[in-house]
């Protein structure tokens, strides 16, 4: 009775309050373009030129801005990549076992398991919620991570495909596709500009940096809305009996693998820490439909799992913010 009087002491409901309003207008935005998507039913085709403005400027510019700031040392940090990556990887083969069992050993759709309940929506939610959340230190995190996690879905999707029987394409034609898919990202172009620029000490013009800024400052709101109108533009089919299983590797599995490895190599600071474990609970990414586009396997199921995890994200993701904005993640689990 003690301890819980104790803990009712201390409990401050402000802290509830914080997270709401941190969390409230991120969620609040995409349930805005969910709406609209309902209320005013458009082609698909009509957010091509704003796909395009946040795919190809704003975001990059947000990534630029960021990454050519930091101190160089920060961004060779090959131990947080190893154990974010290794972290992804693992929760990629587990969601691929569970593909090969609910789809009765099909390997394609089992590909695009293994994308669902890996493959977070880091490019259009990652980088506004973890720069809201832990501020411009958890700009060189977020962009490893998205470099990194993109290069591995880009390459572990077309292998998998490819042995599952997939072999419209040559061997050397495939691999030419995977290096340019990944280098030729505007993401990863602009993180490597950044990381170019922060070596060299450059900083734009005036001018332009002031654009760069308009274009920095626009890329979470409109990423978010668009995000919520694309998957209201999704139609919920029947639920695939394996989805609960996926999700719940993308979205309570893959963040604690994420802790646990990067705990077991310990010396990564606290906002490093809290970066990679959000980015690890936001729900499967958009592309993890585009993919399913791309090879014609499991396609009404792969709209369903991202609709079904995005809205299951609002109380997932908001657990984990209250949790990092609070310093409530168990930080010492190895005793360090």
């Amino acid at each position: 009775m003690g301890r819980v009087a104790a803990c009712d002491a201390d409990w401050d409901p402000t802290r509830v309050n914080d997270v709401i309003t941190l969390a409230l207008p991120f969620f609040g935005l995409i349930f805005i373009g969910y709406v609209s998507a309902k209320v005013r039913p458009m082609p698909a085709e009509g957010l091509d030129w704003l796909n395009f403005f946040i795919i190809y400027l704003a975001l990059p510019a947000l990534f630029f801005e960021l990454i050519a700031k930091t101190p160089i040392e920060q961004l060779a940090n090959g131990s947080f990549v190893g154990a974010t990556t290794a972290a992804t990887t693992l929760s990629l083969v587990v969601a691929w076992l569970i593909g090969r069992w609910a789809r009765a050993g099909n390997a394609r759709e089992a590909a695009i398991v293994a994308a669902a309940g890996s493959y977070s929506n880091i490019g259009y939610m990652g980088p506004g919620l973890t720069l809201a959340a832990l501020g411009q230190a958890a700009s060189v995190p977020t962009a490893l991570i998205f470099c990194f996690d993109n290069a591995l879905i880009f390459i572990c999707v077309p292998l998998m495909m490819a042995l599952a029987g997939d072999t419209r394409q040559s061997a050397g034609r495939m691999a030419l596709s995977i290096f340019g898919r990944i280098v030729l990202h505007p993401f990863i172009l602009a993180t490597i500009v950044g990381v170019a620029a922060a070596a060299i000490g450059f900083r734009p013009p005036a001018a332009i940096d002031k654009v760069l800024a308009y274009l920095m400052q626009a890329a979470a709101p409109c990423a978010l809305f668009t995000l919520g109108v694309t998957v209201g533009l999704r139609r919920v089919h029947d639920l695939p009996s394996e989805m609960p299983w996926v999700l719940g590797v993308k979205l309570v599995l893959h963040p604690l693998m994420v802790l646990t490895f990067l705990e077991a190599i310990g010396g990564f600071d606290a906002v490093w820490i809290s970066t990679a474990v959000l980015m690890a609970s936001l729900p499967p990414a958009l592309n993890v439909f585009v993919l399913a586009q791309q090879y014609r396997s499991y396609v009404e199921r792969a709209s369903t799992t991202v609709l079904v995890g995005t809205l299951a994200s609002v109380f997932t993701v908001t657990g984990v913010l209250f949790l990092v904005t609070h310093d409530l993640l168990p930080l010492h689990l190895f005793g360090r």
